[in-house]
């Protein structure tokens, strides 16, 4: 199911898929809601693997505004899209569910979570962190920024995509890196600048899983260097309750590299809850 959402007087939107609990999925910087599709798509699940999931869960993955067909808002910050997230869940009168984000998804759930903790009843951070942006993290951000306005953001995305997936990917899966560049045509240059800019300004979120009363999801990538196993080694022990993967053969971006166990993983993760 398609929807929109009127927020702001700018249009949101997000896909409902699946009959059950509410599971919201958040995808990152450079992606659209799709990049989910092997979590969410029947398609994705051979016969005879475990689906419980597909009968048990309704994924709400929206467009961050500014992606896909979601227009960019006035308060473009990570908090401003948390709210955004809130008034999807307003708008289908659900009271409290699981919020699982990737990347630069990962960092709005930590916002969310921070203002509204009662609404959640778990979630998850694949492939990102609670740590603020280094200061060097920060000038490479500087520096996309200006690659981004001076060459367009096709042309920054065919760069930076690559460099998301691990050398195994790479050589055994290239076809899946070709369609992630591919499909990345559709950015503003605004849109992405706002990110960036958005992540730099984040603070460190180290206390919201300190505090953490909740199930908490870390999924890893051995070979990520986006947000490096080392960082996030440091703080997946800080929740009362946590569940660690790491994922051998995968980059930055577990969901489509090893799709079969980051989906195993999530299901167990959410029947648990």
């Amino acid at each position: 199911m398609h929807k929109f959402l009127l927020y702001q007087d700018k249009k949101i939107y997000y896909r409902i898929t699946g009959d059950g609990k509410p599971v919201v999925l958040v995808h990152g910087f450079g992606e659209e809601g799709n990049v989910w599709e092997n979590q969410f798509s029947p398609c994705s699940y051979s016969p005879g693997e475990k689906t419980a999931s597909k009968a048990a869960f309704t994924y709400i993955i929206p467009d961050l505004p500014g992606t896909g067909q979601s227009e960019a808002i006035n308060d473009m910050s990570i908090e401003g899209m948390a709210e955004v997230l809130h008034a999807i869940l307003l708008e289908e009168n659900i009271g409290c569910c699981p919020v699982i984000g990737h990347s630069m998804g990962g960092y709005i759930t930590l916002a969310f979570v921070e203002k509204y903790r009662n609404h959640v009843s778990g979630f998850g951070l694949v492939h990102s962190s609670a740590f603020a942006d280094s200061e060097e993290k920060k000038d490479t951000r500087r520096k996309g920024i200006a690659f981004i306005i001076e060459k367009g953001a096709f042309e920054f995305l065919k760069i930076a995509t690559p460099k998301l997936f691990s050398p195994v990917t790479a050589e055994e899966k290239p076809a899946l890196i070709t369609k992630q560049v591919t499909g990345s045509g559709n950015f503003l240059p605004a849109s992405l600048v706002s990110y960036y800019e958005a992540m730099m300004q984040r603070p460190d979120r180290t206390e919201i899983l300190a505090n953490a009363t909740v199930p908490v999801l870390f999924i890893m990538g051995k070979y990520d260097t986006a947000i490096p196993l080392e960082d996030l080694l440091k703080q997946c022990h800080l929740p009362e309750k946590s569940y660690i993967h790491i994922l051998q053969k995968s980059g930055h971006m577990g969901m489509l590299e090893e799709a079969e166990k980051c989906n195993l993983v999530l299901e167990r993760f959410l029947l648990d809850l």
